[in-house]
């Protein structure tokens, strides 16, 4: 099933998403007509998890890390599928990553691995919006925009082998298989809830492939994890 939420004249609603439709407990609403996606979550924090594909170790010559290395975004940072990404005035070196990204469905803390499917309401798609040039992860990573997500939450999917793609205005930029992480999703979920109690509709994202080069004023992003759906946004001047 895959849940959205959509923002109408009236307010925020939510539901079940199929062809263009949320069902929501009031009625029916039209994707476009009645009202635009909003991020699929509200969450409280989005966990984010780097340098957890072998590809991106070789890549920027990196150390295999022991343990998962996360930072963290603000929900200051979301974006919705199909808003434009503003580019930020303070960087010239602006890039993007396509992520993986459970919804956590309750609040939950010290969860061990053969639980974690319990505590995932389901899964979606974030873009880690990256300003290079900018010094230390929070100001590279956790600015406003930085973390388009959508376009729904897929509730029926197996996180363990799933094909991912990124297209930038045409151009194949990732392909890859999330059974190439380093950590997997169970772990990662656990490593993160031993460290910090993990609300409902908080995001855990689990890192890309290699880096994919940088986006310009004009581009399009287009982010595909079968069996999830795709998530897109134009890059524009602020």
């Amino acid at each position: 099933m895959r849940i959205a939420r959509l923002l109408t004249p009236d307010g925020p609603v939510a539901g079940e998403y199929e062809d263009g439709v949320v069902h929501a407990d009031d009625g029916r609403y039209e994707v476009g007509q009645d009202g635009r996606l909003l991020p699929p979550c509200e969450p409280s924090a989005l966990y984010c998890v780097g340098r957890n594909y072998a590809t991106i170790l070789d890549q920027m010559d990196y150390e295999r890390p022991d343990e998962p290395d996360f930072f963290i975004k603000p929900p200051t940072a979301l974006l919705a599928h199909g808003q434009p990404i503003s580019y930020p005035s303070f960087t010239s070196e602006l890039t993007y990553a396509g992520e993986l990204a459970a919804v956590i469905g309750e609040h939950c803390r010290n969860v061990p691995e053969s639980a974690v499917d319990s505590v995932v309401q389901g899964y979606t798609i974030m873009n880690d919006v990256d300003a290079l040039d900018q010094q230390g992860r929070t100001a590279r990573k956790a600015f406003d925009g930085s973390a388009p997500l959508g376009p729904w939450i897929e509730t029926d999917v197996d996180p363990t082998s799933i094909d991912v793609r990124t297209d930038v205005s045409g151009e194949r930029r990732q392909s890859a298989n999330t059974e190439m992480m380093l950590f997997g999703v169970a772990e990662i979920v656990s490593y993160l809830s031993e460290r910090f109690t993990l609300r409902p509709g908080d995001v855990v994202a689990f890192g890309s492939p290699e880096n994919p080069g940088l986006i310009e004023p004009g581009d399009d992003v287009e982010i595909t994890y079968e069996g999830v759906g795709t998530l897109r946004n134009a890059v524009q001047t602020p």
